[in-house]
């Protein structure tokens, strides 16, 4: 998993630092973790978050508190979302078992 420091953050989102530890601050799905020496350490996730909050922000004109319930939001629809696709799978090998069943019949009754 790649790690970015906060200067390198900075570069790749055009986000200042002070801005950037802010935005940690009130957005609560922005959570780098600290190395030993105390740094700030950001993950691919993270990075992908300021550039949505970027995006919201700068682009969509929302308010920092508008685009953190955004944020939320889009967190609870994937949370949804994954949870459908693991109903979907488990149906889906219920049916594969009944079609398989089925099967097994209809051979030896042939």
């Amino acid at each position: 998993m790649a790690q970015f420091s906060i200067g390198e953050v900075e570069q790749l989102t055009g986000i200042k630092a002070h801005v950037l530890r802010y935005w940690e601050e009130v957005v609560p799905s922005i959570t780098p973790k600290k190395d030993l020496s105390g740094r700030r350490v950001y993950s691919t996730r993270d990075v992908q978050q300021i550039m949505r909050l970027k995006y919201l922000i700068y682009e969509k004109k929302f308010t920092i508190e508008g685009a953190r319930n955004q944020l939320i939001a889009d967190i609870d629809v994937n949370s949804k979302t994954a949870d459908s696709m693991q109903q979907l799978n488990e149906i889906r090998g219920t049916l594969l078992n009944i079609y398989r069943t089925l099967h097994k019949t209809n051979e030896n009754t042939n």
